[in-house]
């Protein structure tokens, strides 16, 4: 988020995109190839009007060495002290050029990962929980600076299969960063990590707040967070069947924390109707030839 809270950029690398129905449907026929299911996803969202990209490629789009990352025209690279993101996508529904550059500064890495299931195929790494971001794009016209968080995940099992729905958040401290995971598992367990993070890096774990009822989204997805007193969502920023990404404002360890908030359905995911709706909002290349 930027520092005057007006704009916001969300960007997710994927290898074997864990929510695209091309690659759940390849899967159906066997074992299938993530490199065959690639995506840079970007999701703008500003005064202006929000845009969102999420253009899937197979594997003869995609390079990687272990400091790069390129799919089609967009292409991630780590220099040991940031992480640059270029981007050229096509936004949809409505086509528009969303093309700049993110460069984010972490002030520390971290190196402890966390598994979501006892099985272990599903693991979490917030990889630097604290970080200084820039924004520059050419289309739409941005340029601002702000607040930032890297983490990634990691499964060898559709998501779908493990999981009922999750709630995340993440929010700026005075002293660092916040973060709570919490998921229904499909064997009735769950998980339940909060944690702070200092701008060193250093995590400790707490005991979390109790959990506080959001109003659902416009397509009814449950919401709820973490808080010590009342919250309430300051924005609803993405809308979808299954999925709402949203700002709450709340308090933690007796401070008010504005938090980028997720809620995740999966069983919303996999409903056919839902997986028959996807493709316009995650079209697919099948040519491997395109141009900046």
């Amino acid at each position: 988020m930027s520092d005057d809270g007006q704009n916001g950029i969300t960007i997710i690398a994927f290898i074997g995109s864990v929510f695209s129905p091309y690659y759940a449907f390849a899967r159906r026929k066997g074992p299938a190839d993530p490199l065959n299911h690639c995506a840079v996803n970007v999701a703008v969202y500003r005064s202006g009007g929000n845009r969102w990209a999420m253009t899937e490629r197979s594997r003869d789009a995609v390079n990687r060495t272990t400091d790069t990352f390129t799919v089609g025209p967009s292409h991630l690279s780590w220099d040991g002290r940031s992480l640059s993101i270029d981007v050229d996508e096509i936004a949809v529904p409505i086509p528009g050029r969303l093309r700049g550059t993110i460069r984010l500064v972490p002030t520390a890495i971290t190196q402890q990962a966390f598994s979501l299931n006892q099985s272990g195929n599903h693991q979490w790494w917030p990889i630097a929980p604290c970080a200084r971001v820039q924004v520059r794009f050419d289309h739409p016209r941005l340029n601002w600076q702000g607040d930032g968080y890297f983490d990634m995940n990691h499964g060898d099992a559709p998501l779908e299969q493990g999981f009922a729905d999750w709630q995340w958040s993440r929010g700026a401290m005075q002293d660092g960063t916040v973060i709570l995971y919490e998921a229904e598992r499909r064997d009735g367990s769950r998980v339940d990590l909060a944690m702070m993070f200092d701008r060193d890096g250093r995590m400790q774990a707490f005991e979390p707040p109790p959990t506080m009822d959001l109003r659902r989204s416009g397509w009814r997805v449950v919401r709820s967070v973490r808080s010590d007193s009342a919250a309430k969502i300051v924005k609803t920023l993405e809308d979808a069947p299954f999925y709402a990404r949203s700002v709450v404002s709340a308090s933690m360890l007796g401070e008010p924390v504005t938090l980028m908030h997720e809620s995740l359905s999966l069983d919303r995911f996999k409903m056919p109707i839902v997986q028959a709706m996807l493709p316009f909002r995650m079209p697919r290349v099948r040519r491997s030839n395109w141009s900046r």
